[in-house]
């Protein structure tokens, strides 16, 4: 729902905010007043191409940006697309603002963030549907048609069993086609298959393997460097030549008189501990480098065995995997994939069988779905003719069409006739209409536009109601062609839409602007000689007047008027 539409620079428009609510709200005015540029300023919000001619005189931007809140029923939609380009600030509002300049930059932006105009324009097809001179209305949209018809028909249900079925041969079928292919490519790709088996398992990979070998590569190849290193510690640490005191012997010293002062001044034990730790480490220390000693050898085999390894891995890493873990697992696949095609062809059997009796099923469910959509299209149709019955339109028809396409390939629906099905089943629909007799049904989207349509529409909107999920709902023109008495007709019609959606309507008749819940007057006053809109919502008294003007000059006999149309309102409300 639109809650605030700012407006700057555009046109006549100097700086506007207008706060919406729930329910219907109309404009009137004078003709030129503006309101038709509030509706400008709406689709250019919505995506449509930036005039620059729009821009008022001397500026060089112009803006518009909407607030909107994010109702139940479009929730899902709007945020998948906000998550999806990082867009998400609010789970329950939304903002959209779109700025051009005189030499022709062009921005758009979601929740503060520059976005593509691609973006605005698909949020916008959620958010609002505007039927005015240009057109953005969703029942335009021959896609959105088979939604509608689905909401109204209430066969949720039913689509929902239909789709888990069509997913479920789906997958089916894509198995079986991958196992046919495999079949036919079966005798290089066991061959492939067996040599890349037999490959990683004779290698024995083993878990940090490769670690371990590049770790004993370099000490065979420091061999004599650590040998050297290793006994010149070892000489000084603990050396036999009793000529040349060590450092555990020299530690030993030490020990032997701290142990002896410690047993003069026992405050100083501490001395003695410490050094007999030194003395055990130094011990420790030795005894691990004699034992690291008698591990180096200089041995060019196990060197030469060692790269061998080494490179055997590499190889095998270049062909299957980054590391042991992944060649491993590639070995495994390739040992499933290799019991996949030696039991292809039973497998294709059970897969084959399962998709006939998975496509009998599907058709079955397809014919279901089929039969309460027509069903549903007829009772539509007769709903929609009523409608417009009661807004002049005697003559004008509805109708459905519904398509499907030959296909050999199919599911079958009668005896032998196969036709093209997908996730929504086997029929592809269309609005058709005929606006005055003689003319034949023509696809929704093709139809004029102007003041019929726009009945047309609001006979569509009232009666597709609880079906569609747009929350706003803009009118213009609405009024064409048409007198008070069929204008109190649509207004009552407006109000009832708006009491499942918010509309927002334009209007030259007192009959129809009665049943507002919101009432704005667009005026435009002349200042400093520029010309400026004003918008101002008026109630009570303010609204009286405004109604008696539309009628003609306010009199006495306009005010009774405009005073019996908001009681009779009242009492319809009521």
């Amino acid at each position: 729902m639109l809650i605030e539409l700012r407006i700057e620079n555009f046109a006549i428009i100097d700086k506007l905010a207008l706060e919406f609510d729930s329910g219907l709200t109309i404009f009137t005015g004078e003709t030129g007043a503006g309101k038709s540029i509030i509706i400008d300023a709406v689709e250019t919000l919505l995506g449509v191409r930036a005039d620059t001619t729009l821009i008022r005189t001397g500026v060089e931007r112009s803006s518009v940006e909407g607030s909107f809140k994010i109702s139940p029923q479009i929730q899902k939609q709007i945020h998948g697309i906000l998550i999806e380009e990082d867009l998400l600030d609010d789970e329950n509002f939304v903002t959209l603002q779109r700025e051009f300049r005189r030499e022709g930059r062009n921005v758009a932006r979601v929740n503060g963030r520059i976005v593509s105009l691609g973006i605005l324009k698909k949020l916008g097809e959620y958010l609002i549907d505007l039927h005015g001179q240009s057109e953005h209305l969703s029942l335009l949209r021959v896609q959105s048609h088979l939604t509608l018809l689905d909401r109204y028909a209430e066969v949720e249900n039913e689509l929902t069993d239909y789709q888990k079925t069509f997913k479920e041969l789906s997958q089916v079928q894509k198995e079986l086609s991958e196992l046919r292919q495999a079949e036919t490519d079966s005798a290089k790709r066991l061959e492939l298959l067996k040599f890349q088996i037999d490959e990683i398992e004779s290698a024995g990979l083993e878990e940090g393997e490769e670690e371990e070998l590049k770790a004993e590569r370099t000490r065979l190849a420091n061999s004599e460097n650590l040998a050297n290193k290793a006994s010149q510690a070892l000489e000084v640490l603990d050396s036999s030549d009793p000529e040349s005191p060590t450092a555990t012997d020299l530690l030993g010293e030490a020990l032997g008189a701290l142990e002896v002062l410690s047993s003069v001044d026992e405050s100083k034990t501490t001395f003695s501990t410490q050094a007999q730790e030194l003395f055990d480490s130094a011990t420790d220390l030795a005894r691990e480098i004699g034992d690291y000693l008698e591990e180096i050898e200089f041995n060019p085999v196990r060197l030469e065995e060692v790269e061998e390894r080494i490179e055997l891995i590499q190889s095998l890493k270049r062909k299957y995997g980054q590391d042991i873990n992944e060649i491993k697992a590639f070995g495994q696949k390739a040992m499933d994939d290799l019991d996949a095609i030696t039991n292809a062809g039973e497998r294709i059997e059970l897969l084959s069988q399962k998709e006939i009796d998975l496509r009998a099923e599907l058709s079955k469910k397809a014919i279901l779905l089929s039969s309460k959509r027509h069903i549903a299209a007829e009772d539509l149709s007769k709903q929609i003719e009523n409608e417009l019955k009661d807004l002049k339109m005697d003559q004008a028809r509805f109708g459905v069409d519904f398509n499907s396409v030959p296909d050999l390939n199919g599911i079958e629906i009668s005896d032998g006739e196969k036709v093209a099905f997908d996730v929504n089943g086997y029929e592809s629909i269309e609005f058709m209409v005929e606006p005055n007799p003689g003319e034949g049904l023509k696809p929704l989207v093709k139809i004029a536009s102007g003041g019929e349509t726009a009945r047309l529409m609001l006979a569509l909107k009232n009666v597709l109601a609880k079906a569609d999920a747009t929350p706003t709902l803009i009118f213009d023109e609405i009024d064409q062609g048409i007198g008070g008495r069929v204008g109190s007709v649509v207004g009552q019609k407006l109000w009832n839409l708006g009491q499942s959606h918010q509309v927002l309507c334009i209007t030259h008749l007192a009959q129809l602007a009665g049943f507002g819940d919101a009432h704005f007057r667009v005026s435009k006053k002349l200042e400093e000689g520029r010309t400026t809109t004003i918008v101002t919502e008026i109630k009570e008294n303010d609204r009286l007047m405004e109604l008696a003007q539309m009628l003609g000059d306010v009199s006495e006999g306009t005010l009774q008027s405009a005073n019996e149309i908001v009681q009779s309102v009242g009492k319809i409300k009521d």
